[in-house]
């Protein structure tokens, strides 16, 4: 009996996987193509990044870049019926820029207006758009179908890769920034994978994404009773 049960759950493992990656052996390609750019490049970046940085200079670098990614806040709370957090993603933006020196110091945190993280993925789920399967892809890691056409949207809301800052090396630089700063923020989690790499991020992905988006359909339909 333990057998059979042992090779249902083992067929029932596969079958998901099956479904969820079906490109798995081009994914896991991509994936340690990444690894090794991470590895000589991106990695050691990060590492000389938080060694010499000051533990109140990266809070207020990363704060900074979250405040200039409100935009994406604003609009996808919007097209998912939560005008009440578009509200608030609005004046946490306007005040951290105005109050908090460029967003450097997150004052509206310090009010009472909690940070509403939202991107366009997020808004097709919500639009009843099905993930679809997982892809990597170069540089930039593993997604859903949905989550990767999101990046296009995403990123034309985002200050950082807009044409707002019309100086094309400063928007490199700043961009160039946020990831090392992305990536140094990450540094502890590494110790967290365990198991095959690959399987273990694909998977805590997927978790992630289900929780943000069955966070969210709750919190549309408390939204629709407070906001209409």
């Amino acid at each position: 009996m333990k057998q059979i049960i042992l090779l249902i759950l083992i067929f029932a493992n596969n079958t998901l996987a099956v479904e969820v990656d079906p490109f798995e052996n081009y994914n896991r390609k991509v994936f340690s193509f990444n690894e090794r750019v991470d590895s000589y490049l991106i990695k050691p970046v990060a590492s000389f990044y938080n060694l010499v940085t000051p533990d109140f200079l990266d809070d207020g670098i990363t704060n900074i870049f979250r405040n200039l990614n409100e935009p994406i806040n604003i609009v996808n709370n919007t097209f998912q019926f939560k005008f009440s957090d578009s509200a608030i993603s609005f004046l946490r933006f306007l005040t951290n820029t105005t109050f908090g020196i460029g967003g450097f110091i997150d004052v509206a945190t310090h009010v009472g207006l909690e940070y509403c993280n939202e991107d366009f993925g997020q808004t097709l789920a919500v639009w009843g758009i099905e993930s679809g399967p997982y892809i990597v892809l170069p540089f930039l890691g593993g997604r859903s179908i949905r989550d990767a056409i999101s990046i296009l949207p995403d990123n034309y809301l985002s200050i950082t890769n807009s044409k707002i800052i019309q100086h094309d090396q400063t928007r490199y630089h700043l961009k160039s920034l946020e990831v090392i700063d992305i990536r140094s923020d990450l540094m502890d989690a590494e110790k967290l994978i365990t198991g095959d790499k690959y399987i273990f991020l694909r998977d805590v992905y997927f978790q992630k994404r289900m929780n943000d988006i069955y966070e969210n359909e709750n919190e549309n339909l408390d939204g629709f009773g407070s906001d209409f």
